[in-house]
């Protein structure tokens, strides 16, 4: 016994000519909430209301991010907005060993830092580990 296995299932449906049943609802309600927002909203105030209304139905029924519609960047973009964030830095402390200090009655000792050499990169970051290992004695 054969079985047709079905094929396309991730595509929908054009209901509306070249639309989806999804695609059409967005475009009426967003001529339908254009209508309304300009009859009953003084013109200062549902002109630019009517233009955002316009812009976010096209944008619903056209543009693809990435080869997925608008619809769930702008789900996603709105789930961020209203989810709780939790941001959790944790200064771990490290453990300072004793050190023991001698005495040295030699003067003839020039300096404790050795001259360097290499790129200005290489001495930034041995100067920034030296002045790191000092204040950490403190």
């Amino acid at each position: 016994m054969q079985f047709k296995v079905p094929q396309f299932i991730d595509i929908e449906d054009k209901i509306f000519g070249p639309f989806t049943f999804k695609e059409f609802v967005y475009l009426v309600g967003g001529a339908g909430m254009t209508y309304v927002s300009l009859r009953l909203l003084p013109i200062i105030i549902g002109v630019p209301f009517a233009i955002f209304i316009v812009i976010l139905s096209l944008l619903l029924v056209f543009y693809k991010v990435n080869e997925k519609p608008f619809e769930y960047i702008l789900r996603a973009y709105i789930s961020y907005l209203f989810q709780s964030k939790l941001y959790i830095w944790q200064k771990t402390k490290k453990e300072v060993k004793e050190v023991k200090t001698v005495e040295v009655k030699n003067t003839n000792i020039v300096s404790s830092q050795p001259k360097l050499s290499g790129s200005k990169l290489k001495d930034l970051a041995w100067s920034l580990d030296v002045l790191d290992m000092n204040n950490q004695g403190k």
